[in-house]
């Protein structure tokens, strides 16, 4: 019976999709799960929740909740970790309202820019005494990292640590469905290639019996866009003038290039349909979604209150939460179809030893032959009873290397800034970032990141 201990248990929602997965699986379902979280609410209303999908299974899982991270790691066999350092509020808002001062626009801010380095500074400092505490108490545990900024965090962890680490994100799975099925391409049969890194990386090849479909994905997608605006600009945009297409959102994406956010051409952010501020007004979306779950596990969500929260949240959010409020007044067991999230499968290969592949966030160790030996890469791996083992990919295309180098910089200069303790790195990091970089000043950047440093306060250590 394996012990698969969550960090982060009281994001609810998430929980419920990665353990709820492995409930679903035969080789997993009578597993230990220990959940652990700071906020005791949160974390027993995520057990509650987890208990009622348990017993959909037949009740073989144990569950168990730990306040003590170090009691919920104690001989652990695998780590999900799922942890936002500083929140929406205070963090966020501040990587948000103090770049916007000086004119600095964001979309999400949690992988790279400005608000993806400081959220890294926030985050790694607290990962390394996580890790401290596998070595002592799981060392041959794996972490499976879901908190981004992806590559800083998996980067710092396999640089500085001994825990076996591989970061996790669903856009690699998400891309090539997301590509097609606007353009009423059919899935069936299409086979796909992608390497690159998190939130960067590229769909090298996709074809169907053989045949390269990038040049019909290229005629749909401008005529797509000649039609009309539509959520995936930026991605098209960059498939024209660099070839290939992108695994993640446009609204990512628009964030990690210094083409489309910019002050001194505010006419892109109509033309490329760009969400300025959008994590944000996401995060506020997701308040109100934890305060219907609150009220439902509380028996106190009256209908005026379900039926006001619906109109806040996306349909697919809406369709998840009404389908769970729904099963939840029914009886205490909640139905759970498996999702697509890697986890459970890659557990489920390492069990059983049969086989699973996967887009996962590795060092590059010539998997990548023209990206740095020290980046954080998202290659296919395997995973089965040997563990989880990348495969090589090669050399990329040269504009596809250069344009992931610009992110890799900032990464590198992050991971180091968070390692050493010196400010004068997380300046580096910031001029070397794309965007930053193209609307302000180095002094302009100097002072952001000191202003930055000062609101966090005590979320981020002394820096030299």
């Amino acid at each position: 019976m394996p012990k698969i201990t969550m960090i982060g248990a009281g994001s609810t929602v998430f929980a419920k999709n990665l353990l709820g997965d492995c409930m679903a699986s035969p080789a997993l379902e009578d597993s230990h799960f220990a959940l652990h979280d700071i906020d005791p609410k949160r974390l027993e209303q995520t057990a509650q929740i987890m208990t009622a999908i348990s017993r959909t299974f037949g009740s073989k899982a144990t569950i168990t909740t730990h306040l003590d991270r170090r009691e919920a790691l104690k001989d652990a066999d695998y780590v999900f970790n799922a942890i936002q350092v500083g929140g929406y509020k205070p963090s966020t808002v501040i990587d948000f309202e103090i770049p916007s001062r000086y004119g600095l626009r964001q979309t999400i801010g949690d992988t790279l820019g400005i608000g993806g380095i400081f959220r890294g500074l926030r985050t790694i400092p607290v990962m390394l005494d996580i890790a401290r505490d596998i070595e002592e108490l799981c060392p041959d545990a794996w972490l499976l990292n879901y908190t981004n900024p992806m590559a800083m965090v998996t980067g710092a962890m396999l640089r500085a640590t001994d825990v076996k680490t591989v970061g996790l994100c669903h856009s690699v799975q998400c891309c090539v469905p997301e590509l097609l099925k606007p353009l009423d391409i059919p899935l069936s049969g299409v086979k796909w290639k992608i390497a690159g890194i998190n939130h960067m990386a590229w769909l090298l090849e996709v074809s169907h019996n053989g045949e390269d479909l990038y040049p019909e994905i290229k005629r749909l997608a401008e005529a797509r866009s000649k039609a009309g605006k539509h959520n995936d600009m930026v991605r098209y945009e960059m498939m024209k003038r660099f070839g290939y297409y992108v695994t993640e959102s446009s609204e990512h994406n628009a964030e990690y290039l210094p083409y489309f956010i910019k002050s001194t051409a505010p006419e892109l952010i109509d033309r490329f349909n760009i969400p300025l501020d959008e994590y944000p007004r996401r995060c506020e979306e997701y308040e109100h979604l934890w305060t219907g779950i609150e009220a439902a596990l509380g028996g106190m969500l009256t209908e005026e209150m379900e039926a006001q929260l619906m109109t806040l949240l996306d349909e697919n959010t809406a369709n998840e939460v009404q389908g769970l409020l729904s099963a939840w007044r029914k009886g205490e067991a909640l139905p759970h179809t498996r999702s697509e999230e890697y986890a459970s499968y890659m557990l489920e290969a390492m069990e059983t030893g049969s086989p699973y592949t996967f887009g996962g966030n590795v060092l590059n160790r010539g998997l990548i032959t023209n990206l740095p030996e020290n980046a954080v890469v998202e290659v296919t791996c395997l995973a089965d009873q040997n563990g989880i083992t990348p495969t090589v990919t090669g050399a990329l295309p040269p504009q596809l290397a250069a344009l992931n180098r610009t992110n890799i910089n900032v990464q590198d200069l992050a991971i180091e800034a968070a390692l050493t303790r010196r400010r004068d790195y997380i300046y580096h990091a910031a001029m070397l970032d794309p965007h930053t970089a193209a609307e302000l000043t180095m002094d302009q950047i100097t002072n952001l990141c000191d202003d930055l440093i000062e609101a966090h306060g005590d979320y981020l250590p002394a820096y030299q």
